[in-house]
């Protein structure tokens, strides 16, 4: 019986790409960085499996001459953009040549009045602006109004924030939905994300009720090639929104820990199939919101669950552990970096070697293609023969 799973830690980069500039994001390396700030990261079990031999610069903290039980390295990112649809399609085989179009000034005016009209409320904001911030500066106008907050961010992504109280969670879902129609061709975003909110003017919070909708692939992804052969696929975290719910459904969790306990019980009860998850805090509650400490705190949470996981894996397992793209909460800047990711991969009977410098985050996926004897990805190359006996 065979398992694999794919664990993204959604915004754990571990240091600049050859075109990190090129993206405005010279100096960022999350975990690099992050492992600075705090005097040097003590993560004993992710050390152990070689976190710190992934980046050639090394990491703070981390010693880079122990002896590794997990094959590891790093990948860079082929496709352009940074963002979380076009990390995770990379990492199922699908890579972009030209990034989503992104809107830094706002939308059309004449786009968003349709919207209002097919949605029967206006719109107020229309600007790029952190998500927490454009809730405080407009959610009582928006609660006295009725009208939607719109917004965006460095990202290809159309937001629409309402007031739980104010514009139940359906009506909501369904206007993105009007969107996610609407923004295609010459406007098409990666994804329009309902953003609800809860509380009062000055404690308004953001609920756990986000909901992206993507757009759907523009290739055949490794999710296609396993569900054409029949093979389980379960979904943890968001990633079922990133791929436009195409062959995969997912539990979400709006915790690092609720995605954890999700996919101890995953491989407690699956015998055969495909896990495929997005560890989402790095980047929602610590990358976006310059949040260092309570970053640390996350890598101390993660370090602690690793044995848990090694504990559940049986002897043909192949458990990867990568990112999507970087988000350095020690920069002035809230919005994800153009970043390398690491890559540590875990089993009973995978060899602990160097994996070197992958070429694209598509590696893997074309690895978990060869693993299950599905066709090829258009993209990628496999290392299953180099971490497999």
């Amino acid at each position: 019986m065979k398992r694999a799973a794919i664990i993204v830690l959604d915004g754990l980069g571990i240091g600049p790409a050859p075109d990190t500039a090129q993206y405005g994001d010279a100096g960022s390396n999350t975990l690099g960085n992050v492992a600075r700030a705090v005097g040097g990261l003590k993560l004993p079990n992710l050390e152990k499996l070689g976190l710190g031999r992934c980046s050639p610069a090394g990491i703070h903290g981390l010693a880079s001459e122990v002896t590794p039980t997990a094959a590891h390295g790093i990948a860079q990112p082929a496709s352009a953009g940074k963002d979380s649809t076009t990390g995770h399609w990379e990492i199922c085989g699908v890579v972009l040549e030209k990034a989503f179009r992104t809107y830094p000034t706002g939308f059309p005016v004449a786009l968003l009045d349709e919207f209002a009209r097919r949605t029967h409320r206006g719109w107020i904001g229309n600007k790029a602006a952190s998500g927490t911030a454009i809730i405080d500066e407009l959610g009582a106008e928006h609660q006295r109004t009725g009208k939607w907050i719109v917004y965006t961010s460095a990202d290809s992504v159309f937001q629409i924030a309402a007031h739980e109280s104010t514009v139940p969670l359906d009506e909501l879902y369904r206007a993105c939905m009007v969107a996610r129609e609407m923004l295609i061709g010459e406007h098409a975003v990666s994804r329009v994300i309902a953003r609800p909110f809860e509380g009062r003017p000055g404690d308004y919070r953001r609920t756990a009720h986000r909901k992206d909708f993507s757009i759907a692939p523009v290739g055949t992804t490794l999710l296609d090639r396993l569900a054409e052969a029949r093979i389980a696929r379960v979904g943890i975290g968001k990633v079922d929104d990133l791929f436009a719910a195409r062959n995969i459904s997912s539990e979400h969790t709006p915790t690092n820990d609720d995605a954890y306990r999700r996919i101890e019980r995953a491989l407690e009860t699956l015998d055969e199939g495909f896990i495929f998850v997005n560890v989402i805090e790095f980047d929602q509650t610590w990358g976006h919101r310059n949040d260092v400490e309570g970053f640390h705190q996350g890598l101390r949470e993660l370090d602690a669950w690793v044995p848990r996981l090694l504990g559940l894996l049986r002897a043909d397992d192949l458990v990867m552990l990568t990112a999507d793209h970087g988000n350095d909460p020690t920069t002035p800047s809230t919005d994800h970096s153009r970043e390398m990711v690491p890559l540590l991969v875990l089993g009973p009977n995978v060899q602990p070697r160097s994996l070197g410098v992958r070429r694209s985050f598509a590696d893997l996926g074309q690895t978990v293609a060869e693993y299950f004897d599905v066709p090829r990805l258009a993209a990628g190359a496999s290392f299953l023969r180099d971490v497999v006996a």
